[in-house]
């Protein structure tokens, strides 16, 4: 064909295809699907279109295809199961998990309020839960190792109807729905804290599943390659709603998935087009948006649109008229066609084309209204999971059309509330009823009971026989693992707990540095430790480690380093022990998470050592944190470079002074701040014990500094008030001449200006100071909390004394606590100060800032020269000194006493 020319503009205009020319190119290409098969085809086709490019053919990429099922009808694998069976169930399932949440809210205690619930989400996948339960979603087994299933968080009452006709849960619980306190109800969503034998993953903290779930399947890989368990069988299941895949999360790990062809990966996206307050894209679609997202990003898409009532008029489609009309309506239409009726969509979707309107006209307006979406078509579900299942060499996702509220009728299917609605009239509940045919009599709707066939009914007996030939039931979570191992002995690091040899001063980084080193050359223990790094491997003196056990990559090395004559070069290696996430704070923790709880997810005791400027850690990844704490994580987060004085060239957005604080947040959070090598040693031996030795439900968050100074060495007996987070560490003067004495309180890199301190005083003011190291506020805030409520509930037994006041009773004078994160974190033992002692708090409050540490320290007012000031001021207000003491030190010290309050610099 050549180009014809617009003999009035003068200028070339596209030339018309010409049809017969089309037909036998489109011919051609059918006769070689037939005799070499599809996969022949699409690499012939990628060879022209490269040719076409080399050609200087300008054709911008697409990754969207047509608005149509990807599998064909006759290519379809065909559900071995009993599929009217398998609907009576899932209609059961439907009317139970309605039920359930429509009976929270009709129940109103004397304190009123709703217990709140959802019924639209479920009811628009009930088809693809039915699929995976009765036929792919292995639990447990000697034969295999289970598969991992990520539940959309809002179907929790479905997941819950399920376990009830399986006899797993009772009624009692069932009506117990979102009432936990008294121990016999179901959680709102998927919590493993609330139900440890129960849910393995919390997902309702949206886009949060999705990322974790990527980590979790390569993790899977991981373990598999290390020869540590074999999963090479395993499947990880992610659902997630269409309104999720927002949130940045969700998609912000899809490329790790491609690149390490993580074909044990399957994401199931719900696409009821609906957030929870309206359509998630009313203007456009977002099926054919997330096609173009994973396709582009590597991934296998498989879509699924339209249910077997489309078949026929699509084989009917000779001109393409359908398939343009469903892909020029965009997704507010067909909310709009789904919250209306036959007669609706009749006219407004094949009414667009006289053609299509030609097509259905032998049609009724229920029959076109029962035209269903492929994700309410079990066969069609069916054949989309068994291709996702069979796929090869890279993640697959399904886009599933379907209807948000289901069999909800005029309440709330396709309604921009359904999301919301919790509670149905009677008349609603009897529509419902009708539409499902539940055998539950007119007299018997407004108690709505729920209903559960008799054992020997045929759909109960497939409904167990299912199962039991998938390994048992899911979601099971196992609560400790059948392997046992012994923490080493604090003898085994040794090394760290000796004071250093002058001149040789090392930091606590490099104090734990050794202790993971010594811990990998333990035979039985050294295997399962995972040191995961977020490309700062060498500003933690971590980088020997490349060599020694290697850096994870399913793809070995096909490069040579460009540093492979150095002795620490870069090394990554099929068995690579190290996870190496690069610049991915929230890649590092979800790896650390997989890591942290495989003792659950796969009978294998793993011990994850995550390291980070802790500014990055739980103020970048606290959501994360928090679900880790929720699914019963251990293992050890280390934050390095750690306080607002210490990382002194950095500035604002890197120096931290609150990450202890968030870290208490967490209520299975164990955290420390050391400021000696031996602390980091007893911390760390002690949480190994804690963590793999009793398999005790904790993790550690553990600071690090990167300032170098002799190490004094471990004072035998002080090891349990390290772990319980105070200590004497260096005694005062036993009679000073002025016969005053205070307590400095201290942790991290500010315990060593409380030791200088400690020097002024005695030289300067002839006070004596006795310095106390205390390693963890939080944990002694815990501590003195627990004796405060252990006392007001039992007032007739001896009172206990929190640890605070223990290690304070015996001593004289005020108490002056500085660290280097905000006053808030040392302010909490405040009520433990034995009664009548002055306390007194320096903190870092305020932004960060770059400077040489001593100007730091001094701008936020915690170095040696303010804690005398603040001594002085706490004798001084206790009438033992005159205030004007306090006064001529200001002077002494050159403090600024009139600059502006670092809080609010």
């Amino acid at each position: 064909m050549t180009a014809q020319t617009d003999p009035q503009a003068g200028a070339n205009v596209k030339p018309s295809l010409d049809p017969q020319e089309t037909r036998e190119w489109m011919d051609a290409l059918s006769a070689v699907i037939d005799r070499e098969g599809a996969q022949y085809a699409h690499q012939l086709i990628e060879e022209v279109l490269e040719h076409a490019r080399q050609n200087s053919v300008d054709m911008p990429f697409s990754a969207q295809t047509g608005y149509v099922n990807t599998i064909e009808p006759s290519q379809e694998a065909k559900c071995p199961g009993n599929l009217e069976i398998e609907g009576r169930l899932r209609a059961y399932m439907r009317w139970n998990a309605m039920a359930m949440v429509v009976k929270a809210n009709r129940h109103n205690p004397p304190e009123g309020g709703d217990l709140g619930g959802h019924i639209g989400s479920f009811a628009s996948l009930a088809n693809m839960f039915g699929a995976g339960f009765n036929h792919f979603w292995h639990a447990e087994s000697e034969n295999h190792g289970g598969d991992c299933i990520y539940f959309q968080g809002h179907v929790s009452p479905g997941v819950y109807a399920r376990a009830y006709l399986e006899g797993r849960l009772s009624e009692e619980q069932l009506l117990n729905f979102r009432q936990e306190v008294d121990g016999k109800g179901l959680s709102s969503y998927p919590h493993p804290k609330l139900m440890p034998n129960f849910w393995q993953f919390p997902t309702v903290s949206m886009g949060l599943g999705p990322l974790m779930a990527i980590y979790q399947a390569r993790f899977l890989k991981y373990l598999h390659a290390r020869g540590i368990a074999n999963t090479e069988n395993r499947k990880v299941w992610v659902f997630c709603g269409d309104g999720e895949m927002d949130e940045p999360e969700s998609l912000g790990a899809i490329g790790l998935a491609a690149r390490e062809n993580l074909d044990n990966l399957i994401f199931v996206i719900n696409c009821n087009l609906q957030r929870l307050d309206g359509p998630v894209r009313g203007n456009g679609k977002i099926i054919q948006e997330l096609e173009g997202e994973f396709r582009g990003s590597g991934w296998n898409v498989i879509k699924l649109l339209w249910g077997k009532g489309w078949d026929e008029l699509l084989a009917k489609d000779k001109d393409g008229v359908l398939k343009k009309i469903m892909m020029e309506c965009n997704d507010g239409d067909y909310q709009a066609f789904k919250a209306n009726d036959g007669a609706y969509v009749r006219k407004h979707f094949f009414g667009r084309d006289p053609r299509a309107l030609k097509m259905v006209e032998h049609m009724s307006d229920d029959e076109i209204w029962n035209l269903r979406r492929g994700g309410h078509d079990a066969q069609k579900v069916y054949a989309a999971f068994h291709a996702a299942n069979n796929h090869k060499g890279q993640p697959t996702v399904l886009l599933v059309k379907t209807v948000k509220g289901f069999g909800m009728g005029k309440v709330g299917e396709g309604k921009n509330t359904v999301h919301q609605t919790k509670k149905l009239s009677d008349e609603d509940v009897k529509a419902f009823r009708d539409r499902f045919n539940i055998p539950i009599p007119d007299s018997q709707i407004a108690d709505l009971p729920f209903y559960k066939p008799a054992d020997d009914t045929p759909e109960m007996k497939y409904l167990h026989e299912r199962r039991k030939a998938l390994g048992g039931y899911l979601p099971h979570r196992r609560e400790k693992a059948d392997e046992a191992f012994t923490a080493p002995s604090l003898d085994t690091f040794k090394a760290i707990l000796e004071p250093t040899p002058e001149g040789r001063e090392i930091s606590t980084t490099q104090a734990y540095v050794r202790f993971l080193t010594q811990l990998l050359r333990d035979k039985n223990i050294g295997p399962r430790v995972v040191p995961i790094l977020v490309d700062e491997a060498r500003t933690f003196g971590m980088e020997g480690l490349f060599r020694q056990i290697g850096i994870y990559n399913p793809h070995g090395q096909k490069y040579t380093p460009v540093d492979k004559d150095q002795v620490m070069y870069y090394r990554e290696d099929k068995a690579g022990q190290i996870l190496q996430e690069g610049i991915n704070e929230a890649g590092g923790m979800a790896s650390w998470i997989a890591a942290a709880t495989s003792y659950s997810t796969s009978n294998r005791i793993m011990i994850p050592f995550y390291v980070y400027y802790s500014m990055f850690g739980f103020q970048r990844i606290g959501d994360l944190a928090w679900a880790a704490g929720d699914m019963q994580a251990r293992g050890f987060l280390l934050g390095g470079t750690s306080g607002r004085t210490t990382l002194n060239g950095e500035g604002l957005q890197h120096e931290d002074g609150h990450s202890h604080i968030l870290a208490n947040t967490i209520p299975n959070c164990v955290s420390y701040d050391p400021t000696f090598a031996h602390e980091v040693a007893v911390i760390m031996q002690d949480g190994l014990r804690r963590m793999v030795q009793n398999q005790e439900n904790v993790f550690y968050y553990i600071t690090l500094l990167n300032e170098n100074y002799a190490m004094p060495g471990l004072q035998p007996g002080t090891e349990q008030q390290i772990i319980k987070g105070m200590y004497q560490c260096k005694p005062g003067q036993k009679v000073p001449q002025s016969g005053l004495r205070v307590q400095l309180l201290g942790s991290g890199t500010i315990l060593r200006e409380s030791l200088f301190a400690q020097e002024l005083l005695e030289k300067d003011w002839q006070i004596a100071a006795d310095v106390w190291s205390c390693p963890s506020f939080n944990e002694l805030t815990r501590d003195g909390q627990n004796c405060e409520r252990h006392n007001m509930l039992h007032p007739l037994e001896t009172a206990k004394v929190p640890f605070v006041t223990q290690q304070l009773q015996g001593t004289q004078g005020p108490v002056i606590a500085s660290t280097d994160y905000m006053k808030a974190y040392a302010e909490q033992i405040r009520p433990y100060i034995p009664k009548g002692r002055n306390y007194k708090v320096l903190g870092t409050d305020g932004f960060g800032r770059s400077d040489f540490r001593r100007k730091l320290r001094e701008h936020f007012e915690v170095d040696r020269h303010f804690i005398v000031v603040a001594a002085l001021k706490a004798l001084a207000e206790e009438g033992k000194l005159p205030v004007t003491k306090v006064a001529e030190a200001i002077v002494k010290y050159g403090i600024k006493a009139d600059k502006i309050n670092p809080l609010y610099a």
